[in-house]
């Protein structure tokens, strides 16, 4: 195979999940860009997203590694009823994503009030983190176990899915089950501020 038979492989590959990051990229947008009231009601919340929506894309972009890995080496099969390396490999970003998120809401309660910013509690910004952080964790590992497995069985390289899908559907569940944690935290009364 040339080089120029490689290079159009790897664009006719990759330019769909880059346009698709993209479109992905804007909804996002566009849904933070709608959250000012929730921006407003939880004081800190702004700083917490960079950190939530890079988790996302740390923790599930290592799991579409590890499976894209295993695929290439043979370890892993690609089934939609997973042996015990899948489940391993799910269950372990699941609890990563989640202490993740975790992690970061107590880092932005602290940082913001040694800053003497003004900030929700611990209690609102960790209990937002915990639901945004178990809502997007399950749509992601759907999300990216049925992409790696459906394009290696199709004969595409999953490597070249995975950066573009975990950035685009980190993004596009991220924010909105951000957005939804917000709403139900300030419904049950945890309050902002």
């Amino acid at each position: 195979m040339s080089v120029r038979d490689v290079a159009r492989q790897a664009y006719r590959e990759a330019l769909p999940a880059l346009a698709t990051s993209v479109v992905g990229g804007l909804f996002a947008g566009a849904v933070l860009g709608g959250m000012r009231a929730e921006l407003r009601a939880v004081p800190g919340l702004l700083v917490l997203v960079p950190a939530l929506l890079a988790t996302r894309g740390n923790v599930y972009g290592s799991l579409g590694a590890r499976l894209s890995t295993g695929l290439h080496q043979g370890l892993v099969e690609p089934e939609w009823m997973p042996d015990d390396r899948v489940r391993a490999a799910v269950l372990a970003a699941l609890g990563n994503g989640v202490l993740a998120s975790c992690f970061a809401a107590v880092v932005a309660f602290l940082v913001l009030s040694i800053l003497g910013e003004p900030v929700a509690s611990l209690t609102t910004l960790l209990a937002i983190a915990l639901v945004a952080g178990v809502l997007s964790g399950g749509a992601l590992t759907v999300a990216v176990v049925s992409v790696v497995f459906a394009g290696f069985s199709r004969g595409h390289n999953p490597d070249t899915l995975v950066g573009p899908l975990v950035t685009t559907t980190g993004d596009v569940f991220g924010i909105s089950f951000l957005l939804l944690a917000v709403r139900f935290v300030l419904r049950i009364g945890l309050g902002g501020g």
